[in-house]
């Protein structure tokens, strides 16, 4: 998270507070306060301008003026995209764009986490998982907040995962094991041995879950990011599974081999624009080339590597299938099986997503994968 100071001008009064941008977006350079009476058209100007609003208004009532923001936002045409990629691009550009707009919209938060606003929530617990201990008064986009808040309910409940028949509990800023198609495919995959498996970059550490609930005897899950690392001992603990699954800090590979080495690495060669975007863009393919790339030296004789990779990349013209095969051959790798597994997640049946032809047209695949005898 970026931290900084953003200033503003307020009873004729310079004042300032700390910066509080998850996405590394920096601190506006012009802001005007405002409050419940400022318009939705007025609101919206000055946003897409570049001007934050500081609210000093009702809390609820700044909600709704987000909604209405985001309403007008939304109201603009698309542009006509002549390929799969353009439309990618195109996407990529108006979600950027509509998350600039909508974190003009700022509220402040005291140093330990209450907001001096009429009808606010209390999210100290909330802002506190998210961003550790308070220290001093911040301010925050609305829309962040309202991602926090939406985090810590997903923390608190957890999400119900079919395939380990239990519940996942993810943190703020890891990936939450919403798409079950990928998980159900490591579930139900043929396993090479149940001695020791590697999970690598296990985010919440649901597959590492799920295989040592099949009977796995010791799975060692990493990642690099503390808040997944976190998040991955805490549900591997809420499980039960402490004595089975460790979660270990490691770019990729844990020191040794293992029969079954399993990864599910973010699906598009593109840049992230948040953290939490990590856990879906793979700039130039940099953890799936080295995930490919390394595979061969850390499996056991015999071993198998699963890849869990979704093909909506190819669908999108950022990636082709013969790519992706030459990257197996490159690292001295063989295909020994393949599963398939069509997502149900509602953008797959969403005609009204620009990006739906390629959704509608995606296949996750688990690649069982066996290093070459030269």
């Amino acid at each position: 998270m970026m931290v900084s100071d953003v200033s503003w001008t307020e009873a004729d009064e310079s004042r300032s507070a700390r910066w509080r941008a998850e996405s590394g977006a920096p601190a506006p350079r012009r802001v005007t306060v405002a409050d419940d009476r400022i318009t939705a058209d007025a609101a919206y100007r000055l946003a897409s301008v570049g001007t934050a609003l500081l609210w000093r208004g009702d809390f609820q009532n700044a909600r709704q003026l987000l909604q209405a923001i985001a309403r007008r936002i939304d109201r603009k045409p698309r542009k006509a995209a002549a390929s799969p990629i353009e439309s990618f691009n195109f996407h990529r550009q108006a979600q950027s764009q509509r998350a600039r707009t909508l974190g003009m919209l700022l509220v402040p938060l005291e140093a330990d986490y209450s907001i001096p606003l009429r009808r606010a929530p209390n999210v100290k617990e909330a802002c506190a998982e998210a961003y550790g201990a308070g220290e001093a008064p911040s301010v925050v986009s609305l829309r962040e907040l309202l991602g926090v808040i939406g985090a810590h309910e997903w923390r608190k409940n957890g999400v119900e995962v079919p395939a380990l028949g239990d519940r996942i509990h993810p943190h703020y800023g890891v990936f939450s094991p919403v798409r079950g198609e990928y998980v159900g495919l490591v579930a139900e995959a043929p396993l090479p041995s149940s001695k020791l498996a590697f999970d690598i970059g296990t985010g919440s550490g649901v597959l590492a879950a799920v295989l040592a609930r099949r009977g796995v005897k010791h799975v060692v899950a990493t990642d690099q990011d503390p808040r997944a690392l976190a998040c991955a001992r805490q549900n591997i603990a809420r499980l039960g599974l402490a004595g089975r699954v460790e979660v270990v800090e490691a770019d990729l590979f844990p020191q040794g081999r293992a029969p079954l080495i399993v990864c599910n690495p973010p699906w598009l060669p593109a840049r992230a624009n948040s953290p939490i975007e990590r856990a879906i863009y793979d700039p130039e393919s940099r953890m799936l080339r080295g995930f490919l790339n390394g595979l061969a030296a850390h499996l056991e004789p015999g071993g198998e590597g699963w890849l869990i990779l979704s093909d909506l990349a190819e669908h999108l013209g950022l990636r082709s299938r013969e790519t992706l095969l030459a990257a197996f051959d490159a690292a001295g790798l063989n295909v020994v099986g393949r599963m398939d597994a069509k997502p149900t997640h509602p953008r797959a049946s969403d005609a009204a997503d620009p990006l739906h032809a390629a959704r509608a047209a995606e296949v996750t695949s688990l690649w069982r994968l066996a290093a070459r005898n030269l």
